[in-house]
């Protein structure tokens, strides 16, 4: 879950300690680590403490990546920590944000994908393991640029059985180990004993 973000570079380096230790780690998206490797996510923290604030930089941070070289920046990790910590309040900002995409005319070259300490899917018990395939250290949304998820999927052809294995994995992991992997400190090595 959440923890008390003290200064930016800790919620990132949180944050990268995340998508390095469960999205690459346990591989739920088969798609991050090229990215990672190649220091084309651009990882920014909104200072943000209302819905309105956090639209601006998300209208910027749209444009933003828009405009960039996607050499450089590929896709973006919009960090609001001070905002939205209720997830039924983040869920329904998410239309908030599609509407953004298509008023600014970006539909259809980005798309953001949700993450938040406490995602849950529609149908599943709030402790289902499932939804932590979707939980990260902070409330985000993550831009992406159509054309590099093409790429991606082309690239990987059962793409559409990632949520299964997803789910698989995660079972398995437990809430035990979850709790390890979320709580090591940002420099550890999750493999080492502490």
């Amino acid at each position: 879950m959440s923890t008390s973000p003290s200064t930016e570079s800790e919620i990132i380096a949180a944050t990268r300690a995340w998508l390095e230790r469960v999205v690459i780690g346990l591989e739920l998206c088969p798609f991050a680590k090229a990215v990672h490797v190649k220091q084309q996510i651009r990882y920014v923290v909104s200072a943000a403490s209302t819905p309105e604030a956090l639209l601006a930089d998300l209208l910027f941070e749209l444009r933003f990546l828009s405009d960039a070289d996607p050499l450089a920046v590929d896709t973006t990790f919009l960090i609001h920590p001070h905002t939205l910590q209720d997830f039924l309040d983040y869920n329904d900002f998410l239309s908030v944000v599609d509407a953004a995409l298509e008023d600014s005319g970006l539909t259809g070259e980005l798309q953001v994908a949700s993450f938040h300490p406490g995602y849950r899917f529609a149908g599943n018990a709030p402790d289902d393991m499932a939804n932590y395939s979707n939980r990260s250290p902070y409330p985000l949304l993550h831009l992406l640029r159509e054309a590099s998820v093409d790429r991606a999927v082309e690239a990987f052809p059962d793409a559409s059985k990632i949520y299964q294995k997803n789910r698989r994995t995660l079972r398995a992991l437990g809430h035990r180990r979850w709790s390890e992997l979320m709580s090591a400190r940002a420099d550890q090595d999750p493999n080492e004993d502490s």
